[in-house]
C-alpha cells in the first residue's frame, strides 16, 4: 500500500500547421495536409537505445502489431511500442525503446505462468515477486495474461505462500496510511491486490506488501475475484 497517486497520463495530437488557413483549391489542401502529417508522424518515432530488444519481446509476446527485428524503427514498430506503453501505463507513450519500457517487456517476456503450479480446477491469482508480475489461472489454464505489478519493498516484503481472498471492497480505507485503496481484494494480512497509488514503474518505490496494479488490471482481477480464491505467491522481489 502507498501514496495516493496524482493524475493520468495525458495525450494530444498536433496538427499540420496553418490547417485553418484559406487555400485555393481543394487538391491542393489534400496534398499540404498529407505530406505534412506524414513528416509529423516520423519525426514522433524516435529510436531508443533498446529497439532491437524491445522488438523481439514485442513479437515474442504478440498482440501489438508487425514488428520487424532488426534495430530499425519504422511507422509499424513505433505504433506497436506505442500500443505496448499505453498498455502498460509508460510515460510517455511515444514509441521509443527507453529503460522502462524495455524492461517491462522483458520481463514480461520471461514469465513462465506454469511457475505458479496453479490449481487444476477453479480460479487462482498468481504473483511472481522476482519478476514482478501476475496473472490470473483457470482450470490450469491462463485466464489472464501476465502485467505487471509492485510489490512491498525492503522492511515490508510481500510474502510469498499460497492464501485465500478474505475480503473484497471497491474502495478500502487504509487506516496506517490514510489512503483510499481502489479495487481491494485482501489475502494475508493487511496486504491485498489493489489499485496503484503512484507511477507503478517508479522502481525505488514500493508497496508497504500490498500487490499493486495498473487501473484496469485492478479492476479486471476484482471482476474475477471472489471470496476463498487461491493466491499464489512466488519467488523474491530483488533487494528485499
Amino acid at each position: 500500500m502507498s501514496v495516493l497517486v496524482g493524475g493520468g497520463l495525458g495525450a494530444f495530437a498536433l496538427s499540420p500547421a496553418g490547417a485553418g488557413a484559406a487555400v485555393r483549391s481543394a487538391p491542393v489542401t489534400a496534398s499540404v495536409a498529407t505530406t505534412v502529417v506524414t513528416k509529423a508522424a516520423a519525426a514522433s518515432c524516435a529510436t531508443g537505445k533498446y529497439q532491437k530488444q524491445v522488438e523481439g519481446y514485442l513479437k515474442q509476446l504478440g498482440g501489438y502489431g508487425t514488428v520487424t527485428v532488426d534495430g530499425k524503427q519504422s511507422a509499424a514498430d513505433c505504433a506497436a511500442i506505442v500500443k505496448f506503453q499505453k498498455r502498460f501505463g509508460i510515460s510517455p507513450a511515444k514509441g521509443l525503446a527507453g529503460p522502462t519500457t524495455y524492461d517491462v517487456a522483458k520481463r514480461l517476456a520471461s514469465t513462465k505462468t506454469a511457475a505458479c503450479k496453479a490449481k487444476k480446477s477453479g480460479v487462482t491469482f498468481c504473483v511472481n515477486l522476482t519478476l514482478q508480475t501476475t496473472w490470473v489461472m483457470k482450470n490450469g489454464k491462463v485466464l489472464v495474461k501476465p502485467t505487471v505489478t509492485r510489490t512491498g519493498y525492503k522492511g515490508y516484503r510481500t510474502p510469498a505462500g499460497t492464501f485465500k481472498i478474505n475480503k473484497r471492497t471497491k474502495k478500502e480505507w487504509s487506516d496506517p496510511y490514510e489512503v483510499w485503496l481502489p479495487y481491494w481484494q485482501r489475502f494475508i494480512g493487511g496486504r491485498g491486490f489493489h489499485q496503484t497509488t503512484t507511477y507503478l514503474h517508479d522502481k525505488w518505490r514500493g508497496s508497504h506488501g500490498c500487490v499493486n496494479l495498473l487501473a484496469q488490471d485492478a479492476k479486471k482481477y476484482y471482476s474475477i475475484g471472489k471470496i476463498g480464491m487461491t493466491v499464489k505467491v512466488i519467488g523474491r522481489r530483488p533487494g528485499t
